[in-house]
C-alpha cells in the first residue's frame, strides 16, 4: 500500500466545516465571524509518550485528545485538525483501529481532519488542532494563563493521579489488582478532553491550563504568567485519585508518598486546572453542571510568590514533587 492509498483509505473524508479538506496542498478554513482562531500542536513519540504495545485505537484517541485538551484550556470550540504521521511500515492491522479511535473522538467533538502528511520512520504522531473563541465587544473570551489574582480559588476538574498510577504499575514499580489497573490504564490511554467545561468557564475563570506534565509543575505556569503565588491543600487533592476508592487501595496498597507523587507530579491527566474569584463559586459549580464535569476546589492564589503545599492541619508539606520535563536529566528514566 502506497502513501496516497494509505491516506485515501484511512484518513480522507468529505469536508463539512472546512472550505477545503484533504487532497490539496493546503486546507482552507472558513472562520466564523466574530471569533478568533485558537491553534495548538502536540507530538506523541513511541517510547517517550506511549508503550510500543499500546492498543492502536486507544493511541488514536489519545493523539487527538491531548490536542483537544489544549483547546479546552483556552475555552475554544474545536473546528479541524491536521495529522502528521511517521510509520515504520504501512501496517493495515494497526492503521484501521488507529484511524477508528482517532476519528471517533473527532466526530464526538465535531472536529474534522483536513490535511497533514505521512512518511516512513519511527512511529511519531503530530497533530495540529484548530478551534474558535468568541470575541465580544472587541474582547477575546479566551481563557489564558495570565489572569489569576490574589484571593482567587484554584480548581481542578475530574480526577488526578490515576494515569501515573497506571504508568508505575505497567513499569513494575508497584502492583495493582487487575480491576484497579484497568481503571487507571483507561485514564492513561484514553483521557477525556474537558472541552465543554472550558467553554462553560468563559467569563467565569480568570486563568486556566490543562494538566499534562503534573499539577505542581503545570500550575507554576499560571503563577509565573500571572505574577502570583499559591497554596494547595494536598489533603483535598490526594482524594482525587479515583482508584483510591477501591477497597484494596484504601487499606494501604500504596503509600501516602506514592499517592502524593501521583497527584502532584504524575502528569497525563489532561484535566483542567483553573482559577476563579471566591465570589464566583456558584458560577463555577453551574459551569461544572452544564458541562457534566465535576470540579474540586484545592487551593487559593496568594500575592506572595511561590507554591506552598499544606496538609490537612495547615502544616507545610515536605518532599519533592517535580513534574515531568522532556529535557531533564531524569526524563529518559521517567518516560514510558
Amino acid at each position: 500500500m502506497g502513501e496516497f492509498d494509505l491516506i485515501a483509505r484511512y484518513f480522507t473524508r468529505p469536508a463539512t466545516r472546512a472550505a477545503l479538506g484533504v487532497g490539496d496542498d493546503c486546507a482552507l478554513l472558513r472562520p466564523t465571524p466574530g471569533t478568533q482562531l485558537a491553534v495548538s500542536s502536540d507530538m506523541l513519540v513511541e517510547g517517550r509518550h506511549f508503550f510500543t504495545d499500546v492498543d492502536p485505537a486507544a493511541l488514536g484517541h489519545k493523539a487527538l485528545a491531548v490536542n483537544l485538551s489544549d483547546l479546552a484550556a483556552c475555552g475554544a470550540t474545536p473546528v479541524a485538525f491536521t495529522l502528521a504521521l511517521a510509520l515504520p511500515r504501512a501496517n493495515e492491522a494497526w492503521l484501521a483501529p488507529f484511524s477508528r479511535g482517532l476519528l471517533a473522538l473527532a466526530d464526538a467533538h465535531g472536529c474534522e481532519l483536513v490535511g497533514g502528511d505521512t512518511t516512513q520512520g519511527p512511529l511519531n504522531i503530530c497533530i495540529t488542532v484548530f478551534g474558535e473563541v468568541p470575541v465580544v465587544n472587541g474582547k477575546s473570551q479566551a481563557l489564558l494563563r495570565s489572569g489569576a489574582r490574589a484571593g482567587d480559588d484554584i480548581y481542578v476538574s475530574g480526577t488526578l493521579g490515576d494515569a501515573r498510577l497506571a504508568l508505575d504499575a505497567l513499569r513494575g514499580v508497584l502492583a495493582l489488582p487487575a480491576d484497579v489497573l484497568a481503571q487507571a490504564r483507561q485514564r492513561l490511554e484514553r483521557p477525556t478532553p474537558r472541552v465543554a467545561l472550558g467553554q462553560a468557564l468563559r467569563g467565569v475563570a480568570t486563568a486556566a491550563l490543562d494538566l499534562s506534565d503534573g499539577l505542581t509543575g503545570d500550575l507554576h505556569h499560571i503563577l509565573k504568567a500571572s505574577g502570583v503565588g499559591a497554596t494547595l491543600d494536598t489533603s483535598v487533592a490526594i482524594g482525587l485519585i479515583a482508584a483510591s476508592a477501591h477497597p484494596a487501595c484504601a487499606t494501604g496498597l500504596f503509600s501516602l508518598e506514592q499517592r502524593l507523587q501521583c497527584v502532584l507530579s504524575g502528569g497525563d491527566d489532561y484535566e483542567l486546572a483553573f482559577t476563579a474569584p471566591a465570589s464566583a463559586r456558584a458560577a463555577v459549580q453551574a459551569a461544572a453542571r452544564q458541562a457534566d464535569t465535576p470540579v474540586t476546589r484545592i487551593g487559593r492564589i496568594d500575592a506572595e510568590p511561590g507554591l506552598r503545599l499544606i496538609d490537612a492541619d495547615g502544616q507545610s508539606l515536605g518532599g519533592q514533587f517535580a513534574s515531568f520535563d522532556h529535557f531533564s536529566a531524569s526524563a529518559a528514566a521517567t518516560a514510558p
